[in-house]
């Protein structure tokens, strides 16, 4: 008797290894996989501009990367002591107009380059609804906490969503493997009559890019988190994220598809490694630390063997100079 029904995944044409770049952005979800990769010694950057949820704040960052055009002081608002932009996640705010444009051009410029010279992009998409700004009309990526009354709440169509990435396939995005995903976490504020119809917009639009440019693919982590695992015990205590065993699980899928046998094959050693580097010595000095340090670096000369264009660099560093 069967309980469950599985996501069966084959590989698919879309490719993560250690000798290509990839570039993620979008909700939270991206910021999981961000992590596993990173970890994973892939070579890959995520959200210059911080978390962001809808389509088509995602699709602004990405023209600004590639123009490539510096924050100016008058593209910054403050409020509560703290200067921001629209267009970025909190985690930008500065106590002054200067120290947040340092930041967000600092890492404008940092995203730029890793957009350029990625060769394959994964979006998230989390919601359609979006908020625009009552004065002037432009879609803001974060709130920041300002007044209900200072914005107008939308909800993009999947038109708008098609048309706004088509130019952007054909633009900035060009010549690179695209990934579209719509993001498991639900968004409750919307109502989940909304969250629903929110989702709906997302998976249609996402399906019309995919079939219609070749280089566009679609990974169901939305339909793994509510279809496959489809479990309140799935979720974390807010009922609304994944919890983590949930996203180990669609990371496994992740690597299913997206990744080749050996390159999957390589993920526990490497994740062994991730590991070591975070353990906590008790004891330096001690034998077993002295074993433990000789295990790390065995294990370092093997995947450097096993990855030559990867560096290790840092990892060596660590356990060469003792713990």
């Amino acid at each position: 008797m069967k309980f469950r029904t599985e996501i069966a995944l084959c590989r698919s044409g879309f490719t993560v290894d250690h000798g290509r770049r990839g570039f993620l952005a979008g909700s939270c979800f991206s910021e999981h996989i961000f992590g596993r990769l990173a970890a994973a010694k892939f070579s890959v950057a995520a959200n210059p501009t911080g978390i962001l949820f809808n389509p088509a704040s995602i699709a602004g960052m990405i023209r600004r990367l590639a123009e490539g055009r510096p924050y100016e002081v008058g593209e910054l608002s403050c409020g509560g002591g703290l200067w921001f932009s629209y267009d970025h996640h909190g985690s930008f705010a500065r106590a002054s107009a200067k120290e947040a444009l340092e930041a967000m051009n600092a890492s404008l410029t940092a995203g730029a380059g890793a957009l350029a010279a990625a060769d394959y992009v994964v979006l998230t998409f989390g919601t359609a609804w979006v908020y625009r700004l009552a004065d002037s009309g432009r879609i803001a990526a974060n709130c920041h906490k300002q007044p209900s009354g200072c914005f107008r709440r939308e909800r993009l169509s999947v038109a708008e969503i098609v048309r706004e990435y088509g130019e952007l396939l054909s633009g900035p995005l060009a010549g690179k493997q695209v990934l579209l995903t719509v993001s498991p976490v639900r968004h409750v504020k919307d109502g989940l009559e909304g969250n629903s119809l929110s989702k709906a917009i997302l998976r249609t639009a996402a399906a019309s890019l995919a079939e219609g440019f070749r280089d566009v693919y679609y990974f169901p982590s939305f339909e793994i988190m509510n279809d496959d695992l489809r479990d309140y015990r799935f979720y974390e205590e807010d009922m609304v994220h994944p919890s983590a065993q949930a996203v180990d699980y669609i990371w496994g899928k992740f690597t299913e598809f997206a990744m080749d046998p050996d390159t999957r094959a390589l993920l526990p050693r490497l994740g062994k490694l991730d590991a070591a580097l975070h353990h906590r010595v008790l004891h330096a000095g001690s034998a077993a630390v002295e074993v433990f340090r000789e295990c790390s670096l065995k294990l370092v000369d093997e995947l450097q063997e096993a990855l030559p264009g990867v560096d290790f660099s840092a990892e060596r560093a660590y356990f060469t100079a003792g713990l």
